[in-house]
């Protein structure tokens, strides 16, 4: 029954509901160059919480484009959605789902289903950091075959969060999805510094890595991004 109750929530999570905690943060960057080349750049990413007695749910979207010389060279879409129910202090359950639509991947698309128990394994003023375990189910079209891999997955992931100072703090999430067809690997390092209240700088490089790609296909991406960070919602 609780396990059905969570992905329900994990489906309601993209509808946001009239009653609960609300917070978020919207990010953007953008770059130009022009001379000897002509590059744009963009990013952009929004991240929406609420949380309503033991339940808590976290949806965000992402999504990357650039251009060289009037030739597209970067365009991906991203979509994540968590729904955790509380067992206790520090102990929780968990149903996740991601949805990744990347042009100049080896994939088309990959798309992943799993749920897992998560723990706070430090919960403090200064530092913050949770796992999360669990088994899971990944769907992805190869770019090249236009073929359909489904694969049983096993998903991990950490987030860890250092408030450095009242105005300064650094984030890091890891994320894997390891199945016997690909294991995806993503790590996003963020320093983020107060402007204030409601805006902030932040940078960010973030590294994808799949173990399975085609041949010619690098195995693995590197995004740097400088942003300007606009938090809304309840204030802490």
């Amino acid at each position: 029954m609780l396990m059905r109750a969570l992905f329900a929530g994990l489906l309601a999570g993209l509808i946001l509901p009239a009653h609960a905690d609300f917070s978020g943060q919207g990010e953007f960057g953008m770059v130009f160059a022009r001379g000897n080349s002509e590059t744009e750049t963009a990013n952009a990413r929004l991240a929406l919480d609420y949380e309503r007695e033991r339940w808590a749910n976290e949806t965000t979207f992402s999504f990357i484009y650039g251009r060289d010389s009037g030739e597209t060279n970067a365009s991906r879409f991203v979509l994540t959605n968590k729904t955790d129910y509380n067992l206790d202090e520090k102990s929780y359950i968990l149903g996740a789902l991601r949805y990744d639509r990347d042009r100049f991947s080896a994939f088309t698309y990959q798309s992943t289903i799993a749920i897992g128990y998560g723990r706070r394994l430090i919960d403090n003023e200064t530092h913050r950091l949770k796992g999360e375990i669990g088994p899971g189910f990944r769907v992805a079209e190869l770019r090249t075959s236009d073929e359909t891999e489904t694969d049983l997955i096993v998903r991990g992931f950490l987030d860890y969060r250092w408030k450095i100072s009242d105005t300064t703090n650094l984030t890091n999430r890891l994320l894997v999805e390891s199945g016997s067809d690909n294991t995806f690997v993503e790590n996003s390092l963020a320093l983020g510094v107060s402007i204030n209240a409601r805006l902030s700088l932040k940078a960010g490089v973030a590294v994808r890595h799949n173990t399975d790609v085609d041949p010619g296909r690098e195995r693995t991406d590197t995004l740097s991004t400088v942003n300007l960070v606009y938090n809304f919602g309840n204030d802490d």
